[in-house]
């Protein structure tokens, strides 16, 4: 009879909630989620929930395999010598292997006056605290969403098809990754909802206030609510646990996503940096790399090699509110190209891959192992990167990209 191996998985988000469904595979694991929230946060609809479309919540029965246990607690620290975590209700949690897929969060804003008066939207507390704050403040009162990253501008969008008047201030460009065809068709569809978009060197903010917005060239804008989408920052428990970090506060893993202190240690999601080049957050990346990450586990408790990473990117969706959207394509180096489907099917396509992440987690619920996205291409894309990285040299870009 083979001996009981006991994982912990840290985080109950995309990557979390993948790697804990999958690890039930085998009878002889048993599996461990511990997270501070009784239900599952659809993060990528924290916009719907800012502007009360959506609830962005999602029972964990829907989503966790009934072989996973859940804690609903905090991890306060990795006690990676004694193989435990540390709760904040006084207890533990022992293991033999550990998924660190602790997430991410808002980023902590420099920006002076932002942390006091501006609304950061990015765990699901912070936007259920904005929605009461919007719900009392004016229909024509101004509202300024602040960066313009797919959360900035899904959040604009949103808020302007409700009938707020929303000023969009981008600190540069309007959405960074889209293609510049993709970019036209998104500025198109703001103008359309009455969103003012103001980018450009000129348009950084410098100040926030309790009722304005100052920008680099000299400019206020009157703001009644300021909701600040800049930037992700990482939990600090991997530092506090004194485990090897990227600056951000990553945890360090090599290619099979485990940690370069401590093979027990297997990392997943936004919280990850393999080989210090860290995937781009969202959940694109976080669902293959939770399946990568049970894989990797599974592979050392077989006494087998874990594979290596993939890069799982072809697209990045942004709703433009309930009707319209844009399906931005991009080649396996995660470079958007200049193909895009966008008006009501790009918001049909939107909505389908909403709708699709639960059942991706759902499906693999019910049956551990059914889920293969991580293993379908970009590897050689992946190794390009890294090998320029260590050389110094561009990565060079497949032919599809132009």
């Amino acid at each position: 009879m083979n001996e009981n191996t006991d994982v912990v998985v840290i985080g109950g988000g995309y990557a979390g909630v993948m790697a804990a469904n999958r690890l039930t595979r085998r009878g002889d694991v048993t599996v461990t989620l511990v997270n501070p929230r009784p239900a599952f946060v659809h993060r990528v609809r924290l916009h719907q929930l800012v502007g009360g479309t959506d609830s962005a919540a999602v029972e964990y029965r829907e989503v966790l395999a009934e072989g996973v246990r859940l804690v609903v607690d905090t991890v306060t620290r990795i006690d990676a010598a004694g193989r435990a975590v540390e709760l904040a209700s006084g207890g533990a949690v022992g293991y033999d292997y550990l998924v660190y897929a602790a997430g991410s969060g808002s980023a902590d804003p420099s920006v002076p006056g932002a942390a006091e008066f501006a609304h950061p939207i990015g765990t699901f507390e912070e936007a259920g605290r904005l929605r009461p704050v919007l719900d009392a403040t004016p229909a024509t009162a101004a509202v300024t969403v602040v960066g313009a990253g797919p959360t900035g501008i899904e959040t604009a969008a949103e808020l302007a098809e409700a009938g707020r008047a929303v000023t969009l201030v981008c600190g540069g460009v309007l959405g960074p990754y889209l293609h510049p065809r993709g970019r036209r068709s998104v500025a198109r569809r703001l103008a359309g909802l009455g969103v003012t978009v103001l980018d450009g060197p000129g348009s950084r903010v410098t100040e926030v206030t309790s009722g304005a917005v100052r920008l680099g060239d000299g400019r206020e804008l009157p703001s009644a609510v300021t909701i600040w989408t800049v930037g992700f920052g990482v939990p600090d428990l991997a530092v506090r646990s004194g485990l090897s970090t990227d600056a951000l506060g990553r945890l360090l893993t090599d290619e099979t996503l485990t940690s370069v202190d401590d093979t027990r240690i297997v990392a997943a999601g936004d919280s990850a940096a393999p080989s210090g080049l860290p995937l781009r957050m969202s959940c694109q990346a976080a669902m293959p790399m939770g399946a990568q990450a049970a894989d990797t586990v599974l592979s050392r408790i077989a006494g087998e090699r874990p594979e290596t990473l993939n890069r799982p990117f072809a697209a990045q969706c942004i709703s433009l509110g309930r009707g319209d959207g844009i399906f931005q394509f991009a080649n396996r180096s995660d470079t958007a190209i200049w193909f895009k489907i966008d008006g009501r099917l790009g918001a049909k396509l939107k909505e389908t891959v909403c709708a699709g992440i639960v059942k991706h987690l759902a499906d693999e619920a019910e049956k551990p192992g059914g889920y293969r996205l991580h293993r379908t291409g970009g590897a050689d894309a992946r190794q390009r990167q890294l090998e320029a990285e260590r050389t110094g040299a561009p990565a060079t870009a497949p032919r599809s990209s132009v």
